[in-house]
């Protein structure tokens, strides 16, 4: 078999560069044509004063986002602002100069002549500085990034337009990310809190549902629980707030509880939050959310369906707390403690150790649960053997308590040292059933509701029908 020549090695390797050059301009023209795009959804969202334009062009923000480079943003700088406009050139100074190669060829000019002259639009002025808070982002030079958001910030603060309220929500956000890249989440605070103020007095419900969550966050951030607490019971959240928002607002309030010992409010918190989040998206999200759920279950004393942790999406974020479930639902002291010398590290880097501390005395009343329905007298020093404790007076205490708080039926002998189990008694004559028929109703109830207050009605449509009906009336 005849060898490749040198010569021919060269021609190969210089095809498939001419290759890759001609399908990066080609990316970058379609970039250039998405982003020409959303500009004029941005300015029929002006010229309509309707919201859902401005809402498409903040969703093609991410696939967007994916695609931007040096030479596509210097274009769009170009091309949108004049050459006498002085913003420009502080944007500019960004972005590195790109390579000659680099780049479509031919120039982008979306506006030219007198259209050029005229002033730019602040939503479009604000949609570009924002690209550009991205792209720094992106690349991970976050103190640049923080000095071109806070520059945004400058400029959002001179304008109130009811139609840069979404487009200024995700200024917020992309602001708190640049400082939380930086480990200065603390230093906007004060600023966060004047912006929530301005955006309740001008019922700009976009920026308070996300100023009042970049708050929860940046509390949460720093263990402020208290005052996380204390922000939720004196606002109130937007009714009229995107799913999105409701989510991470549901999911912080059900951090907050959990952490405050109303393990049901949080569950029932946290459940909300998984159904209002995206179906198909949102992956980390949801991961996120059921981790704190399965903790705050546990800590309820219930077991997690076990096809939660069968599902793809979240088999393997959810396999130390599989484990750990299956260590509490058996009463296993010594595997709980195994569970948690294995996975500590990772409990404590996706917060939840604290609450999983607290899962010991479930552990041990499960443990107490399973040797009442076993036996029906064991000695106090058996107790303590099969739950590890220290001593019989340890395990007599932790029995005591258990039956005090209706865990198990049984009595202590304490003379004889051994606890004896009553007869199981009838659940349905108690009111068990009663309790989780209840819990049924109103969780169905909740899901009306909410579904309720989710429909969109088309605005003013019903004028039409009274208009239509006397014109009926006049003609006949």
């Amino acid at each position: 078999m005849a060898k490749e020549s040198p010569k021919d090695v060269e021609m190969k390797e210089a095809d498939s560069a001419a290759t890759t050059e001609q399908g990066k301009k080609e990316t970058d023209l379609i970039t250039l044509e998405d982003i020409k795009d959303q500009v004029k959804h941005i300015e029929k969202a002006v010229a309509t004063k309707e919201p859902r334009f401005m809402l498409r062009a903040l969703r093609s923000l991410l696939p967007i986002r994916r695609r931007l480079n040096a030479t596509i943003i210097r274009k769009v700088i170009g091309g949108y602002f004049s050459p006498t406009y002085a913003p420009k050139d502080v944007l500019l100074s960004f972005i590195e100069e790109p390579m000659e190669t680099d780049g479509p060829g031919t120039p982008f000019r979306p506006r030219s002549g007198k259209a050029l002259a005229l002033p730019v639009l602040p939503e479009l002025e604000v949609y570009i500085h924002l690209l550009v808070v991205l792209y720094l982002l992106d690349l991970g030079r976050n103190k640049e990034a923080v000095k071109c958001s806070d520059l945004l910030m400058d400029k959002l603060q001179t304008h109130n337009r009811r139609s840069l309220d979404q487009l200024s929500a995700k200024a917020y956000f992309y602001h708190s990310r640049a400082y939380e890249m930086v480990g200065k989440l603390d230093k906007i605070r004060s600023f966060l809190h004047a912006r929530l103020r301005t955006a309740t007095l001008r019922h700009n419900d976009e920026g308070t549902a996300q100023l009042l969550n970049l708050l929860l966050r940046n509390y949460l951030h720093y263990n402020l629980y208290d005052q996380a607490d204390k922000l939720v019971a004196k606002s109130t959240f937007p009714e009229l707030a995107s799913n999105n928002e409701w989510a991470r607002f549901l999911y912080y309030i059900g951090r907050i509880k959990a952490i405050q010992l109303e393990y049901s409010e949080a569950h029932k918190h946290l459940v909300q939050a998984l159904r209002k989040a995206p179906q198909h998206t949102a992956v980390g999200f949801k991961q996120t959310v059921n981790k704190l759920a399965v903790t705050v279950e546990l800590l309820l004393g219930d077991i997690p369906d076990r096809l939660l942790f069968r599902q793809p999406q979240l088999r393997k974020t959810l396999y130390p707390y599989f484990q750990l479930t299956q260590a509490v639902r058996a009463g296993n002291l010594a595997r709980f403690n195994e569970v948690l010398e294995n996975f500590g590290s990772k409990f404590q880097s996706e917060d939840t150790y604290t609450l999983i501390i607290r899962l010991r005395h479930n552990v041990i009343k499960t443990g107490v649960r399973m040797i009442n329905l076993s036996y029906s007298r064991i000695s106090l020093a058996n107790v303590a053997q099969k739950l590890q404790l220290d001593s019989p007076e340890d395990a007599e205490f932790i029995v005591a308590k258990a039956i005090r708080d209706g865990v198990i039926e049984a009595t202590i002998d304490h003379e004889k040292g051994y606890v004896q189990s009553k007869e199981n008694i009838d659940i349905y004559s108690t009111r068990e059933p009663m309790n989780a028929f209840h819990q049924r109703i109103t969780f169905c109830l909740d899901v009306h509701n909410s579904s309720v207050k989710a429909m969109r009605f088309p605005p003013k449509s019903y004028n039409k029908d009274l208009e239509s009906a006397e014109v009926s009336v006049l003609i006949w």
